[in-house]
């Protein structure tokens, strides 16, 4: 199985006649991720790749019955085009745009919870299920179809991971950006939690990095699983107060350290490998001891 993305997922692209909205809608239609709409105010009546494309998504879901939507719109406009998806009656939104302001993020984030809307995002590459369904930017040809959940804050550190699983022969049931910002919608413990039910999901790889305390809490949950899990945290090099890549990426003081990471999530039983391709490692030996258990 897969969580949150499948076969029957429809999809609306928000923002699909922009250069990276219609980019990616192209990539997300070849890999077979039914892509049913588009939403472009003022661009109702036209197709982008044969795709039809509506002026809201009230319109655009109600010809389609789309459960889903991805955002590509620019931060200024993107606010107003999630609340106008949560409207809409999609079950799932994935918001790719960075550079949305917290406070923004703040009144978006209370106004999906109150409508029990599931959010991936914002600042984030979205997820694939391999062999299944894309909704989002990921190199599709990098994966393989396994059962290795992955949930990572950076995308392209899911990129080099995933790259070296698949090089191992380490397939993945889903693989979740979850994004670097200060707040998003769907957290480490929401996709542990969601891998953690599936059936067909046998071990998890979680890739964090310095900044919050994610990965602390994460660790508390993993303690309570039964599937094995492993670890990266990027950044143990990073100076304190100095931000490194994303706006949650920051230490202060001795809250967020990479250390404190490792040593949270050594003591939940989970081993951190010393580099992204170390995970593969580490996976290929938990994944073995299992099957011979």
């Amino acid at each position: 199985m897969s969580i949150l993305i499948d076969e029957s997922t429809k999809v609306i692209v928000q923002g699909i006649t922009g250069r990276d909205g219609s980019f990616h809608a192209k990539k997300m239609l070849e890999y077979g991720t039914k892509v049913v709409a588009g939403v472009t105010p003022g661009k109702g009546g036209h197709k982008e790749h044969d795709i039809p494309v509506y002026d809201g998504m009230a319109e655009a879901v109600k010809a389609t019955g789309a459960n889903t939507s991805i955002i590509f719109v620019p931060p200024v406009f993107a606010a107003d085009a999630v609340y106008e998806a949560a409207d809409s009656g999609v079950a799932l939104i994935i918001i790719v745009t960075e550079g949305l302001p917290v406070h923004d993020m703040l009144k978006i984030d209370r106004y999906l919870r109150s409508k029990n809307i599931r959010y991936i995002g914002p600042n984030c590459p979205g997820l694939i299920s391999p062999g299944k369904s894309k909704v989002g930017i990921m190199s599709a040809d990098i994966h393989l179809k396994g059962g290795v959940g992955v949930v990572s804050r950076s995308g392209t550190l899911t990129y080099e991971v995933v790259y070296n699983m698949t090089k191992a022969g380490i397939g993945q049931s889903t693989c979740i950006g979850i994004g670097g910002d200060p707040i998003v919608g769907t957290s480490f413990i929401d996709a542990l939690t969601l891998f953690e039910k599936d059936p067909e999901t046998t071990a998890v790889a979680m890739i964090g990095e310095i900044g919050g305390s994610d990965e602390e809490e994460a660790a508390k949950f993993i303690a309570t699983m039964k599937k094995p899990v492993v670890s990266f945290i990027a950044g143990r090099t990073a100076p304190p107060g100095k931000r490194m890549g994303h706006a949650g990426a920051i230490i202060s003081g001795t809250s967020g350290t990479a250390e404190a990471k490792i040593r949270a999530l050594n003591d939940a039983g989970v081993e951190v490998a010393n580099t992204p391709q170390g995970i593969a490692e580490l996976l290929a030996h938990k994944l073995t001891v299992g099957a011979a258990g």
